[in-house]
Parts: structure tokens; sequence; C-alpha cells
């Protein structure tokens, strides 16, 4: 038996030594001998069968390779370097954890390490999330990814025990350069920790090489500008007389109201509304964004602006003119459908302030922070306006209402003495 080293010299009682053989001791039923996995530990021996044999006069014992007339002499070399490069990583990764180990446990079935690098894992979660139509979330895990591209010029063939704290810090350095907002740099590392996470799972990446248990991404701030409007601010732009404006800022506030007084929808989830979703005077659909079911009554108001669009409904499908089911069929053509109106309803949002001489920046979003915030202050609990919001957690529903809650908090102090 003559040996092909790779021997893996580590300190202490991690010195092993791998080698692939020609156990010429054994013969098969098909008068082949087997090539085996030799490992050697603590001068301990355990062999293992790598699947193939060859005939002893095709291998060469002095070279310990296959001869040049053997057949299939490329497949045997490439299962032989991949086999060895499989155990060679094995060890080197109880090496870095620090784990001790014996000839037998390194050649145990529940011992193999899968690889894949950092690019590797993101294309194929992006893909899995275009399979599954999460267009919204396939494009924040794209952003993630081409922003590390551009941070490591492209050097993202990496393991994930790369990304350590250092690589954040840099990272955080890198960005901070390009002055992106707090928010933004938010964004980015929650989907980077979500990505690494989810690499945990897969058993793609250590638990113990993971960084962010150092590296706390709550150092960001996501306090939201201040977007709610008072209750008389919500009136007045329900009582203004649009009929000589263009039909995108009449849409503009129609989708405004109606989202105010449907617990704040959002603009994705008003623009999926069916007809189906009505059912017995309530509005019953899945929020798209934490696919969490809501079901709420619809005021007379909401009913009205829901009728004011019935013929459409009739032609396309969807209660409010932004869809069409014979135009917009699969799930990319509705979000790049949805981005485009909601940048015409916001600007249009934006005009209607000024109509109203009312002192906001008006988006979508108004109106589901004023729903939040009207509530709040009408003394509503918090986790019953979280649940109409369809939040996933009340850390969400706070964000909503911290930033408009400082003149309560002092009138409130006012009756601590």
């Amino acid at each position: 038996m003559i040996a092909l080293n790779h021997a893996l010299n580590q300190e202490g009682i991690m010195k092993a030594t791998i080698n692939i053989i020609c156990y010429k001791s054994k013969t098969l039923s098909n008068g082949e001998n087997p090539l085996m996995l030799r490992v050697c530990k603590d001068n301990k021996v355990k062999y293992k069968s790598i699947g193939v044999s060859v005939k002893s006069e095709y291998w060469d014992f002095k070279k310990n390779k296959p001869r040049i007339a053997c057949p299939n002499r490329d497949y045997i070399i490439k299962i032989m370097a991949d086999k060895e490069a499989e155990f060679q990583k094995k060890i080197l990764e109880l090496k870095a954890d620090e784990k001790e180990f014996t000839a037998s446990t390194l050649l145990e079935t529940k011992a193999k390490v899968k690889i894949k690098s950092v690019i590797e894992f993101y294309a194929e979660l992006i893909e899995d999330l275009e399979k599954a139509n999460k267009v919204g979330n396939s494009r924040v895990y794209k952003d993630s990814l081409r922003s590390l591209e551009i941070f490591t010029n492209g050097k993202l063939d990496i393991p994930f025990s790369h990304i350590d704290i250092d690589f954040l810090r840099e990272y955080e350095k890198w960005l901070r350069g390009k002055e992106m907002k707090e928010t933004s740099m938010n964004l980015y590392f929650r989907t980077l920790r979500s990505t690494y996470n989810k690499a945990i799972e897969s058993k793609y990446a250590k638990k113990n090489n993971y960084p962010f248990d150092d590296f706390k991404i709550s150092k960001f701030s996501i306090k939201t500008e201040k977007r709610a409007i008072s209750k008389d601010n919500i009136k007045l732009i329900m009582e203004l007389d649009l009929s000589n404006e263009t039909k995108y800022i009449q849409l503009a506030r129609d989708l405004f109201i109606f989202s105010y007084l449907c617990s704040g929808i959002n603009f994705a989830d008003m623009a999926n509304l069916k007809p189906s979703n009505i059912v017995e005077g309530r509005l019953l659909y899945t929020r798209q964004k934490t696919n969490k079911k809501i079901n709420i009554p619809l005021s007379n108001e909401a009913d009205i602006l829901i009728n004011k669009f019935k013929d459409n409904t009739i032609s396309s499908g969807y209660i409010f003119p932004i869809l069409h089911q014979d135009v917009h069929k699969t799930e990319i053509q509705k979000y790049n459908r949805r981005k485009k109106v909601l940048l015409k309803v916001n600007r249009a949002l934006k005009e209607i302030a000024t109509i109203a001489n009312i002192d906001a920046n008006l988006s979508t979003y108004t109106s589901r922070h004023s729903y939040a915030t009207v509530l709040k202050n009408s003394g509503v609990n918090i986790a019953l306006i979280g649940e109409t919001l369809g939040h996933s957690d009340l850390k969400t529903t706070q964000i909503y209402l911290d930033s408009f809650e400082n003149s309560q908090v002092d009138e409130a102090m006012k009756n601590l003495l």
C-alpha cells in the first residue's frame, strides 16, 4: 500500500494524516482492489472506502496514482482529489473550532462539512425568493449583495467565517464614507445578519463565528421622521374640492383617505385588493409584508370610495385603478407597476399638502402613521394598534409612535407632583 500523502500538521493532539491508498491486500469479487481513505491520528489508523476500485495492474504503486492505461483514469483522479479536499476541510474546521476528534469520528458521515461561499449563498437565497414570488424581498437581498460586492471589489467568494467583527466595522466605515443614511445602513446590516442566520440554519456557517453578538445593529438610528398629521388635517383633506385637479391628485386623495379609514393599509396591499377581499361589510386580506391576516370593518366613508371605482373593478379585477388582471400578470409586472404608480401618488400628495396649506411631507405612509397616532392619542392600547396595522411585534408599532409622543410625555410629567 502506497499513500498519496496530504499531511495536515496541527498543534498538539490535533495532528492528523490523510492518505488515499490502493488496498492491495483486499480483492473484490470483480477482481479489483478498493481505494481507501486512510486516516492516522494519535497512532491509530482507520480506513474508509471512497467507492472506487481498480485492478492492481492499472495502479502505479510508486507514484500512487492510476497508470496512463487505467480505464476512467481522469474520473478516478477527480474522485480522489475531491475526497481528500473534503476531509482536509473537515480537519481545518475542527481546528478552527478547537474541537478534538479521533480517526473514527472524523470518518463519521455526520461530520460532513458543507461549503458554500457568501456570494453563492446569497444567489441561492435570491433565487428562492424569486421562485416564491417575493419580489420585494428579493430586491432587498439583491441590493445588499450588490453593496457587499462593491465594498469587497468583487471578492465575495469567501466563507461566512471571513465576515467577522473587523469586516463589519470596515463595512460600516465604508458606508459612512458614502454618507449613507442611518436607516439605509440599518437595512444593509439587518439583511446581512439575516443572510448569516440563514447560512447557520443551512449549516454553511458556524454559530461560534457569528459576529453580530458583538456588532450591534441597534446602534443605527431607525427613528422615523414625523409623518403623522392631526385628525383635523385628515378631515381637511377629505373635504377638499379637487374636481378641477388632475385624476392622479384625485386618486392620491382617495387612496390616502382609504388607507387612513382602513387601519393604515399600505399601498402595496391596497393595490392588490380585489372584490373577494370584501366580505359582509368587512375588509379581509393578508398583509404582503408580514403575511398577517387582517380583518377590519368597513366604514361608510370607505365603502363610498370602493363604490366610486366599481366600473374600473369590473374590467380590471381590482378595486383600485392601479393593477389590471389582463396586463399585470407576473409578480415582477405587478411590482414594477405598483412602484411606478406609488411614485406618482406620492408626488400628488405633496401637491395636496400645498393646496390644503398643510405643513407636512405627505406620502402614503403619512396616512398609516396618522391612523396609528390618532388611535394612540385616543387611548387605544398599542398592542391593538399593532394588530390592526399588521405588525409582527410591538417594537415596530413603537417606532411609528415614539416620535409623536414628546408633547404627551411633557404634559404627563406635570402630573407627577
